[in-house]
């Protein structure tokens, strides 16, 4: 395959350098056809790379990688907390078209109605950089928080400001996790965040853009299975396992 355009991997290091620093950090099992991923779209190669892991306080950890044909690049990235932790879900995505990076979104979207305040006040003192082409979020959005940043970087100087506002919003969330004690499972809090993290991957699945492509290098019915138990899998049911 092709090199990725520069963007992708660089936030791909960066990610991966941070979580060798978790405390608990291991991989999690993944089916061999879902790891490394291999198809055609309308002639063209489709390569997509699935890494998975979890810690103490986040029940999966998301880094997917894609190349569709000679112009689509993919980064996908996402942090599901145990619900028994009160923590938002990291979520970040970028896409980049014919050599330039149509769409890149991040955020940390509450999973209990709004985020922590401790959170809240680290997230405000973010450094706000003034990126000309502002995204509209898409109408299934509502999971989102106040906080999300949907560009569209028109210059190598934008994609620098992202890549750093990702990199910010991830430290946050680790940061979050590092003081943060679980709740019982039995814990109303914990049953709410457990609801809400339901909605989340409820909302994620109806973005019809991801299923198109997927159905139309593959077919519906693997798709879905990559949707639902791969992308935005529903949390374990509280009391069983949670992945630490």
């Amino acid at each position: 395959m092709r090199e990725f355009h520069p963007l992708i991997p660089r936030i791909a290091v960066a990610l991966r350098s941070a979580w060798r620093g978790l405390s608990g950090i291991r991989a999690l099992p993944i089916d061999a056809d879902l790891s490394e991923i291999r198809g055609e779209l309308e002639g063209d190669a489709m390569a997509i790379s699935n890494q998975l892991l979890c810690c103490p306080g986040v029940r999966k950890i998301h880094l997917e990688t894609a190349q569709v044909g000679r112009n689509l690049d993919i980064l996908h990235c996402v942090l599901f907390p145990d619900p028994c932790y009160n923590l938002p879900i990291f979520g970040a995505d970028v896409v980049v078209g014919r050599g330039s990076v149509s769409a890149a979104i991040v955020d940390l979207s509450p999973t209990s109605g709004e985020l922590p305040p401790l959170l809240v006040e680290r997230l405000q003192q973010l450094p706000q950089h003034p990126f000309s082409q502002p995204r509209e979020v898409p109408s299934w959005g509502t999971i989102f928080s106040p906080h999300v940043l949907f560009v569209r970087p028109t210059s190598d100087a934008e994609e620098d400001w992202f890549l750093q506002h990702l990199l910010a919003m991830h430290e946050v969330m680790l940061t979050s996790l590092s003081e943060c004690n679980p709740q019982a499972a039995d814990h109303p809090d914990s049953q709410t965040r457990h609801a809400g993290q339901l909605f989340y991957c409820q909302q994620q699945r109806r973005n019809d853009k991801t299923r198109r492509v997927l159905e139309m290098a593959f077919d519906s019915q693997w798709a879905d299975r990559y949707i639902q138990n791969l992308l935005f899998d529903d949390p374990p049911e509280l009391g069983g396992h949670r992945g630490n």
